[in-house]
């Protein structure tokens, strides 16, 4: 590892005052910034609002400070290097990360693909030039030269913060194929002094990031910094459902016995539609979230939920990241989600605030068929990216002008839940092998990278994603006469020892009070 961040705890506690405002830390924040400052790797999960940007940005400011100010970096000398890079998911996210970071006077900058060149060329010559404390990217950035070049040119990376690590343990239907291979990237940045953040990871999955990022180096040493999910603030309950009319009738109930804002979450986005339309038709307004909407429309909705505007919002799962509501008073997943982290992540979107909240899971058992359906249809294997490639490479003309509907015709599949044409073309811009966002504007550059073509790591992938749904079922199955604490259920499944602990609240712990 080169030369890691190092600062004072005095030092530390003053950028954290006088930069950032805060008079004290919050939760396990000072644990991870003292591993930081010693020099050490670190692994932290803490939920989501707790505040893990501050964990990167500190050190920043420490580093730009150690350095004499901005833009004092050694060319070409790693252990002179300032910077602090965060590989970050989402554009939208990166967006919000940097409006935040510019206005406590940090320099931070994202560079992606939705920028014009113009400005990416602009923000790459600032990281050249070392005139940035933190820059964002998403993991797909490093198949570009110039971003390397950049890098070089600037001195490196002093500290790398993978933000949403847990995506590094995840395949399908979210892209995240680049994710996996951060481990590579790391070792050819120098391997430096680097920190995972994530607001869920079961112990599985935290040592599935440590053995990623780790690469060829398998025996480095690993701080882990692990809050408690116990939150028995949130009072969990499953009722088993049959059908859209039973899950309607068990939201009404719900709603009234828990009035304040509230976030419903489906898997399908036309099970979010009809869903949408009966409440409508039962006189509820709500506003939607989901990837079939306009980008204005999700930001119009998503700002009227957050400041009140909206009292009910229907959401895919897309809907919560960097979001920050402390007042959510009901949360239901109406259709079972894929893993039981993607069930701790969305109901830790409830009572923020510390106020008693509801947590409540419709369960079908008919929608295990759809998640089993996401395993199968979101995921395309090898030989399906391959012929996507080749279809839109060989018949470009025919590809542009019948779009989706020709490569579906030709991949001889019509099953409405089966996104594997739209998951392969979205991979193969990611990669860099299809230019174009439009049908009209489709065109092959490149080939698919080799390393994506690995039906060996796919089926690893595949097998890993059908065991954690399989672990969630049964935690949903679980009947309630068992007695077994929901909260605490959980807890364990995060490697957290609860012992006889109980939430008090739970639908089983109140079964047997």
């Amino acid at each position: 590892m080169s030369g890691g961040v190092q600062f004072g705890a005095e030092q530390a506690a003053k950028i954290r005052s006088e930069v950032f405002g805060f008079a004290s830390w919050r939760g396990e924040q000072e644990a991870v910034i003292a591993a930081l400052a010693a020099g050490q790797n670190v692994l932290t999960v803490m939920p989501t609002g707790a505040g893990k940007s501050l964990c990167y940005q500190v050190p920043a400011r420490a580093l730009s400070a150690a350095a004499g100010g901005i833009g004092h970096a050694a060319p070409n000398a790693s252990s002179g290097a300032t910077l602090v890079l965060v590989v970050s998911p989402l554009i939208a996210l990166m967006k919000d990360q940097v409006d935040a970071a510019q206005a406590k006077g940090l320099r931070a900058a994202a560079i992606h693909s939705a920028m014009s060149r113009e400005t990416r060329e602009r923000i790459l010559r600032q990281v050249s030039r070392g005139e940035l404390e933190i820059l964002y990217a998403t993991p797909e950035r490093f198949r570009q030269e110039a971003f390397w070049a950049a890098l070089r040119a600037g001195g490196g990376v002093r500290l790398l913060a993978v933000d949403e690590a847990h995506c590094i343990s995840t395949w399908g239907h979210d892209f995240r194929l680049d994710y996996s291979r951060l481990g590579d990237r790391r070792a050819e940045l120098g391997n430096p002094q680097t920190l995972a953040l994530t607001a869920t990871a079961t112990r599985e999955t935290q040592a599935d990031i440590l053995k990623e990022l780790s690469g060829l180096t398998p025996n480095e040493k690993w701080t882990s910094v692990v809050a408690s999910v116990w939150r028995p603030n949130l009072a969990i309950e499953v009722i088993e459902t049959g059908g859209l009319d039973e899950k309607v009738r068990a939201f009404v109930m719900m709603k009234h016995l828990n009035p304040g804002p509230a976030i419903i979450y489906f898997s399908l986005i036309q099970s979010l539609r009809k869903f949408s339309d009966e409440i409508q038709r039962l006189g509820f307004e709500h506003s939607m979230y989901h990837g079939q909407l306009g980008d204005r429309s999700r930001r119009e909705n998503q700002d009227a939920f957050l400041k009140g505007e909206s009292e009910l919002m229907l959401a895919t799962p897309a809907f919560g990241l960097g979001i920050d509501k402390a007042d959510v008073r009901l949360l239901i997943h109406a259709e079972m989600p894929g893993s039981m982290e993607a069930y701790y992540q969305e109901i830790g979107r409830a009572g923020r605030d510390g106020a008693a909240s509801k947590c409540v899971a419709f369960y079908d058992p008919d929608d295990v068929t759809i998640q089993n359906d996401f395993v199968k249809w979101s995921t395309p294997d090898p030989g399906f990216l391959q012929g996507v490639h080749n279809l839109i490479s060989r018949n470009e003309m025919r590809a542009r002008q019948e779009g989706f509907d020709y490569l579906r015709e030709q991949m001889n599949f019509y099953n409405k839940r089966d996104y594997r044409v739209e998951t392969s073309v979205a991979l193969l811009e990611r990669w860099g092998a299809l230019e174009g966002r439009e049908p009209r504007e489709w065109k092959i550059v490149a080939e698919i990278p080799v390393e994506f073509l690995d039906t060996v790591k796919f089926k690893a992938n595949q097998k890993r994603r059908e065991e954690k749904l399989s672990r969630l079922q049964g935690f949903f199955e679980d009947p309630v006469s068992s007695g077994r604490c929901r909260l605490a259920s959980i807890a364990q499944s995060f490697g957290e020892n609860v012992k006889e602990k109980k939430c008090g609240v739970c639908d089983a712990c109140l079964a047997v009070s």
